[in-house]
């Protein structure tokens, strides 16, 4: 078999595995990425819509809050490579950052190609070799230790160290389809069965379709699994075709992107009104219905709910929307107050991994050296990005967590010898 030599090679160019080759050129070594599609970044380009919600300005605590199954695994990456470490980098490769609501930051220019264009400047700066459409077959060890890995043509290509950054299996179409799993496990690796995160969920019925495109902001949604709030989160929300979208429930589709697969009951229970407690809410009634008696529903619930909203609500109340609020019954305030607290949703699917943006699962943080992302198992081999059994909420904290662990990863992976 042809072989090629090579300091450090990375497995996988999306946002860990370039950032792991700017970290090792940086520190001297010479660096090959193997890529399976046509570029690199395919998946960096296409991030959070196209505007590539890069890092958050988070404290570590608050940052580290948002991640599992297991945040402290981040702690030394974070200290080596953290949000203030990403700014500065890019705004030095020339690319400046903005931070939004809920310390979401983003490209100036909210392009992620732009993100994948510095990088890849960076790359070519530093001589990294690129080769693309070369998938990997398999980790190439020789007396016990990672010596490079062998493509699916069969060529061995040889490496001191090799660093697997070959993403999950959200995204199919940009080359995530799950390959690093599989490596890992022919190593001896535990790797935590994957499932779609961070995705969009399917609901019964036709009132999601009915209010599809309708946004809501500053609502409170709710996991209810079995009869049980498993996680709540307060924001911004969207009705679509098929159900719900929109970041809180993206997050809070990690709550049960496993439950839901085994069987369980689970819905989303809407808060409307979250500033409002239950009886301050039904003073609120009281005084609309009082003031305007002889107002229709429909127009009484303008102050209220979207245009949109309105009808939805009164059919599923089964209230005449042209009933005076005069006629309005105390049982039927009772109903609308409940339902404002209450706007509950059956969740029967997640939307799979083609609409996840990042993958639950993968390579046990138990069986990695947090200060170097080696592999425990097998020496010189490192790991870095989504094939990491690490996911977090939605606000640029995965991506984050590519770019540090990448970063320390292909630190370490150059050595003390370059």
């Amino acid at each position: 078999m042809q072989k090629s030599k090579t300091h450090v090679l990375i497995a996988g160019g999306g946002a860990a595995g370039m950032m792991a080759a700017i970290s090792a050129g940086r520190k001297g070594a010479r660096v090959t990425i193997v890529e399976k599609m046509n570029k690199p970044g395919r998946k960096l380009s296409i991030t959070g819509k196209g505007r590539c919600n890069l890092t958050n300005t988070d404290d570590l605590e608050e940052f580290l809050s948002n991640i599992g199954p297991d945040p402290r695994f981040l702690r030394n990456a974070f200290a080596r490579f953290f949000s203030n470490h990403l700014i500065n980098l890019l705004n030095e490769l020339g690319l400046n950052t903005i931070t939004e609501r809920g310390g979401r930051v983003f490209p100036e220019n909210n392009s992620a190609p732009e993100v994948v264009n510095v990088m890849n400047r960076e790359l070519q700066r530093l001589g990294v070799t690129i080769l693309t459409q070369c998938p990997v077959e398999e980790v190439w060890i020789k007396e016990g230790r990672a010596a490079g890995i062998v493509t699916s043509q069969g060529k061995v290509i040889e490496a001191d160290r090799v660093i697997l950054a070959m993403g999950g299996s959200s995204y199919p179409g940009t080359g995530s389809t799950g390959d690093g799993y599989r490596l890992a496990r022919r190593l001896g690796h535990i790797v935590r069965d994957p499932a779609p995160s961070l995705v969009p969920m399917i609901t019964a019925g036709d009132v999601a379709q009915r209010l599809q495109g309708l946004t809501l902001k500053n609502v409170n949604a709710s996991v209810i699994v079995n009869g049980k709030k498993a996680g709540e989160m307060f924001g911004e929300m969207l009705f679509t075709h098929f159900g719900l979208s929109g970041p809180i429930i993206l997050s809070l589709s990690r709550q049960f992107n496993r439950t839901i697969l085994e069987g369980h009951q689970v819905e989303i229970s809407i808060d409307l009104k979250p500033a409002l407690d239950h009886e301050t809410l039904d003073r609120r009634l009281l005084r609309d219905l009082a003031e305007h008696s002889k107002m229709q529903m429909k127009g009484i619930l303008r102050g209220l709910l979207p245009s949109s909203l309105i009808p939805v609500c009164l059919d599923l109340l089964r209230i005449d929307p042209e009933k005076q609020a005069s006629q309005v019954s105390a049982a039927e305030r009772k109903k609308l107050r409940n339902w404002l607290k209450d706007f509950r949703f059956q969740v029967t699917g997640l939307r799979g991994y083609s609409k996840a943006i990042v993958t639950s699962g993968g390579v046990s943080t138990r069986e990695i050296d947090p200060k170097t992302m080696e592999s425990k198992l097998v020496k010189n081999l490192y790991f870095a990005g989504e094939i990491i059994d690490l996911d977090a909420n939605t606000g640029g904290y995965n991506l984050q967590i590519a770019f540090s662990t990448g970063w320390l990863a292909g630190w370490a992976a150059a050595g003390n010898d370059v």
